[in-house]
């Protein structure tokens, strides 16, 4: 009797194990509920079965931004946010592994909408913190269409300070780096330099400088023009003279998502397709 159960209780097993055995493709993760609502949970990343559908695809990219969207770009994440947000970008990850980096899709303007890199996060919580500081959309652009294995790489921060500047965008904080494809997905970076450019100055300190009531001097329309083309640039080199450097591993890239880790616990970063910056 007890052998008869036993055989009984192996057929579903032996079955799926012969079906899974004709699958043979790799499958990013399968999705369970968890208990907080709206959450979901990333489990076997290794296993093997096809790529799913365009809908489950899709399906895992919202779970992912939905995991991330009141963490206020990682700054307030707590921790279990943060290992929800792994689990979910793992799932994400799993569609892209083993492809090669597509640099014309990879070409254009992408906003940020989560980091847990602290060269980051350390402006959004200066900004959180200082009441006379702001940040604005934070952006990497990427100048690689033409090529075949290089490019360039711009950290676009938008930045202000509130009654000096324009809201949100009063000032660019620019970050240029050079970059070469290494592997299939890994990209070395080369910083060059740093740059503070695109200043606007509000309305109020425009009415300080050049009153609206008063005929606008020469004088002040050469400090305004001055103000509005001023371009502060400072080279960034290590102590040998060398240019900064490091790799980045992007795990996910389409039409609309970009996912990157910077190699050596550099933390992660959630990106989407923004429109071309001017």
């Amino acid at each position: 009797m007890d052998l008869t159960i036993r055989y009984l209780l192996s057929i579903p097993f032996a079955r799926r194990a012969i079906n899974e055995k004709k699958a043979a493709v790799v499958t990013p993760c399968s999705t369970t509920k968890r208990v907080n609502p709206g959450t979901f949970s990333c489990t076997a990343t290794a296993s093997i079965t096809t790529d799913k559908t365009p809908f489950e695809r899709e399906t895992q990219k919202h779970n992912l931004l939905r995991a991330i969207q009141d963490t206020q770009r990682g700054l307030v994440a707590t921790s279990d946010q943060r290992s929800s947000i792994e689990e979910a970008l793992v799932c994400v990850e799993g569609y892209e592994a083993g492809s090669p980096i597509d640099l014309v899709k990879l070409d254009g303007t992408w906003r940020l909408q989560y980091t847990s890199a602290p060269d980051v996060l350390v402006l959004l919580v200066s900004a959180a913190r200082l009441p006379f500081f702001q940040v604005g959309q934070i952006y990497q652009k990427f100048e690689c269409r033409d090529n075949s294995d290089c490019g360039i790489v711009r950290n676009v921060v938008r930045w202000s300070i509130p009654s000096l500047l324009e809201e949100q965008e009063g000032a660019t904080l620019l970050v240029s780096a050079k970059f070469s494809v290494v592997s299939k997905r890994n990209i070395n970076l080369q910083f060059e330099e740093v740059a503070i450019q695109n200043i606007n100055i509000s309305e109020e300190l425009q009415a300080v400088i050049a009153p609206a009531i008063l005929p606008r001097t020469f004088l002040s329309l050469q400090i305004l023009q001055f103000i509005r083309g001023f371009r502060a640039q400072f080279p960034l080199r290590s102590s040998e003279r060398k240019l900064v450097g490091g790799l980045y591993y992007l795990t996910y890239l389409d039409g609309n998502m970009l996912l990157g880790r910077a190699v050596g616990g550099g933390g992660v970063f959630v990106f989407t397709k923004a429109q071309p910056l001017t």
